[in-house]
């Protein structure tokens, strides 16, 4: 076990880190008199063990290797939604370990599905923490797909390694560094998103948790309305600006401060991504005018489709009305997901772009069988692996979602929740379709065993599947 002390130090600076964030939470409760134990116990609990991890494991090697580095990534999710739970039960809310692991796992996944019912009397302090916990998911997935996710080689990911020769003994410093500047940028776009909230008519406290969850791209709110609640053109806009920032790729931030002025018009994803986003309004405007021009509503096309689309599930109209074509649109979005490299979740914009090319590949090859074609993705030439890496990934998410949904209906839920919720698990989304898990319901009504088939649906979709599935490979472990 001594060659997994880096996992476990680790683990135990993650813990500390998520212990003292429980301290936040303990401001607000004084501000707003919502006095109990709930936070402090918490937090001394978490810090406890995160310690005990941390000086238990002082002397190891500063080093990862392969089967490290996915042990890690998916222990860093599992320790963090465990302990990450205790406020939920600890508070006065009366919430079971299921609610309060669900509530958790949605919160650091950043997928936005909530037990909470009415959460305009839901403590603030209980707000904020989901709000941290949303926050310090988005970061943790950015850090995680740039430094990790690529020398792991997950469905394409090896496309983004920061170099061409970068090794797992030689990744650590300079991840190290790239790390730093990767929670400076976020940080930053957090502090931007809050003032301008605050400047359109937020209080201080929504502008605070309602910014962290929109760079996050996580979609938790503070009142069951989500951002419809303020019904605010300008909040609006800020709020799908600032989830646009969310999902675009935060590598593209690091080469923009390093002198590349051009980076955001040139990258391929990132005019893919709002390509998508143009054409889903107006496919989605077009049919609402026909289908019933009452049901039109510019305004909330916009902020909905972009919205869905990244996966945030912030939502400012009950788009359940818009008619079947408009739930098959919206599905096909939570599937596609935002770019690579960012908060957002889903298949990710650059494997839908190298299965269009991978396609268009095929019929040329049908209809000049003697032609020689070769694949380049961005300029880089792409190889046989790299395709079948891609195409399994593609193929395992849809298998998954499809299981997903079979074990849904199992447990007695109608067919669109049954379908709704699994791609909104595995695409990390946050409300699903329907009366019950549709953008005005929760999940508060499902019966545990669905809560918890969610709950793995969430970790499975926001560390790219294979991050988990190989833990259960026992030749992966032998190698």
């Amino acid at each position: 076990m001594s060659n997994y002390k880096t996992v476990f130090f680790t683990l135990g600076i993650l813990q500390i880190i998520l212990g003292a964030s429980m301290f936040l939470p303990i401001i607000i409760q004084l501000i707003y008199s919502e006095i109990d134990s709930s936070f402090f116990g918490a937090s001394i609990i978490t810090i406890v063990f995160g310690t005990l991890f941390f000086l238990s494991n002082l002397d190891h090697d500063k080093k990862l290797n392969l089967q490290q580095a996915f042990l890690l990534t998916a222990l860093s999710w599992l320790s963090i939604a465990i302990f990450g739970s205790l406020p939920f039960i600890f508070s006065n809310l009366n919430l079971s370990f299921t609610d309060s692991f669900f509530e958790s796992m949605s919160g650091i996944t950043t997928t936005g599905s909530t037990i909470l019912s009415n959460l305009e009397i839901t403590p603030k302090s209980i707000l904020l923490w989901r709000a941290i916990l949303q926050w310090l998911g988005g970061i943790g997935i950015i850090v995680m797909a740039i430094t990790l996710m690529p020398i792991m080689n997950v469905g394409g990911m090896q496309l983004f390694k920061i170099s061409s020769n970068d090794s797992s003994e030689k990744i650590l410093p300079k991840s190290k560094e790239i790390a730093l500047r990767l929670i400076y940028i976020y940080s930053s776009l957090t502090i931007l998103c809050a003032f301008t909230y605050w400047i359109f008519g937020m209080s201080i406290f929504d502008s605070l948790t309602h910014s962290m969850t929109t760079i996050a791209t996580g979609g938790f709110s503070n009142y069951n309305e989500s951002i419809g609640y303020f019904n605010s053109i300008p909040i609006e806009i800020a709020s799908m600006l600032f989830i646009i920032l969310g999902s675009l790729p935060f590598i593209v931030y690091i080469k923009f401060i390093n002198g590349n002025k051009r980076i955001f018009t040139s990258d391929i994803q990132i005019r893919t991504f709002i390509k998508i986003i143009l054409i889903a309004i107006i496919v989605l405007s077009i049919y609402l005018i026909f289908y019933d021009g009452t049901k039109f509503n510019l305004r909330s096309i916009f902020f909905n489709v972009i919205s869905i689309l990244t996966g945030t599930g912030y939502v400012n109209a009950e788009f359940d009305g818009w008619g079947s074509f408009a739930l098959v649109l919206f599905l096909a979005l939570m599937f596609i997901g935002g770019c690579a490299g960012s908060t957002t979740c889903g298949i990710k914009i650059f494997r839908i772009q190298i299965l269009y090319l991978f396609i268009s590949n095929q019929l040329k090859k049908i209809i000049y069988p003697k032609g020689v074609f070769v694949m380049k993705y961005d300029k880089n030439v792409i190889d046989n692996k790299f395709i079948s890496s891609i195409i399994s990934f593609i193929y395992l998410y849809f298998v998954i979602f499809f299981i997903l949904a079979a074990l849904l209906s199992l447990t007695g839920l109608d067919f669109v929740t049954a379908i709704s919720g699994a791609a909104t698990s595995i695409s990390n989304v946050g409300p699903g379709l329907g009366n019950i898990i549709g953008p005005n319901g929760n999940f508060s009504t499902l019966p545990d065993i669905s809560k918890w088939i969610l709950t793995i649906g969430m970790i499975l979709g926001r560390l790219e599947l294979f991050a988990i599935l190989v833990l259960f490979i026992p030749s992966f472990w032998r190698n």
